[in-house]
């Protein structure tokens, strides 16, 4: 077990560093500590569907529009009042790896590991796994004013410096372009469907006729267009600020904030070249 206390430098925010440790080069949340090798065993099934993302990308409305897809006409839409119960997060300590092991299938699970970091079964391509981005530069401002609104993390510092901890992996789950380009190299695998964020509003259509063919489910067209009103439903609930401030803003509220801007100013661009090295 390769795990050991983050230790970086002083900075304006040095309780947060404490909220960390490291398990073989990568900063994870403490809650993880002690759960990795459960986590590497656990026992996929076929039938399952797993969510992942890099936090702040939009896993909230991801599992919305899944459970709403994978489920059909069976559907249930009053479940999605408390969703997080039937869609539980496998590193998370409730309701723990145990509790999820016993959940009946077809089971929907989530997680924010890097896919290295990921059950061994799912490696083997043994159950079916989503994996959405969300731009970068978008995501941080999310991922800021998250970090600012928990009081366990006791983040004050700026957004500037949050900015570099975000560039230079000083977060919880690691780098962002190493999460994303781990899982756009497996993008033609069979049990791997990558979307992004920003397709569920430019091209929903698009991106849901891409869950129906994945998850293997059957709608005819005015299904579709039933299911393609409701989902628009949900997008258009996830995206009032008014009623979900946290969470929510884009870059553009930050527009001095050059540090990120040089280092994401072609969002997606790099998972086209080599990777990383090439744009940051």
């Amino acid at each position: 077990m390769a795990e050991s206390e983050a230790d970086t430098p002083s900075t304006p925010s040095e309780l947060l560093e404490n909220r960390y440790f490291e398990f073989h080069n990568v900063r994870l949340p403490p809650f993880c500590r002690g759960a990795m090798d459960d986590v590497g065993e656990f026992p996929v099934r076929r039938d399952d569907v797993w969510l992942v993302t890099y936090p702040k990308s939009g896993t909230s409305l991801l599992q919305e529009v899944v459970y709403v897809v994978s489920r059909g006409a069976e559907a249930d839409e009053s479940a999605l009042i408390n969703i997080d119960d039937f869609i539980p997060v496998l590193e998370y300590p409730q309701p723990g790896i145990d509790a999820i092991k016993e959940m009946p299938s077809p089971r929907i699970i989530k997680s924010h590991l890097p896919f290295q970091f990921l059950p061994q079964d799912l490696h083997a391509g043994k159950a079916r796994v989503i994996y959405m981005a969300r731009n970068p530069k978008d995501l941080v401002v999310s991922y800021y004013q998250f970090h600012r609104s928990l009081r366990s993390m006791s983040y004050r510092g700026t957004f500037q410096e949050f900015c570099r901890r975000f560039i230079y992996d000083k977060l919880g789950y690691g780098s962002w372009f190493g999460h994303v380009q781990a899982f756009w190299s497996h993008r033609k695998d069979d049990n791997v469907l990558f979307l992004k964020y920003e397709d569920l509003h430019k091209d929903l259509s698009g991106a849901l006729g891409n869950l129906v063919a994945f998850l293997g489910v059957k709608y005819n067209k005015e299904q579709m267009d039933g299911l393609h009103g409701f989902c628009q439903q949900l997008i258009d609930q996830r995206c009032n600020t008014d009623a979900l401030p946290i969470g929510r803003g884009t870059f553009s509220q930050f527009p001095d904030s050059i540090c990120i801007q040089n280092k994401c100013r072609n969002n997606y661009e790099f998972l086209h070249n080599a990777g990383r090295s090439q744009h940051v």
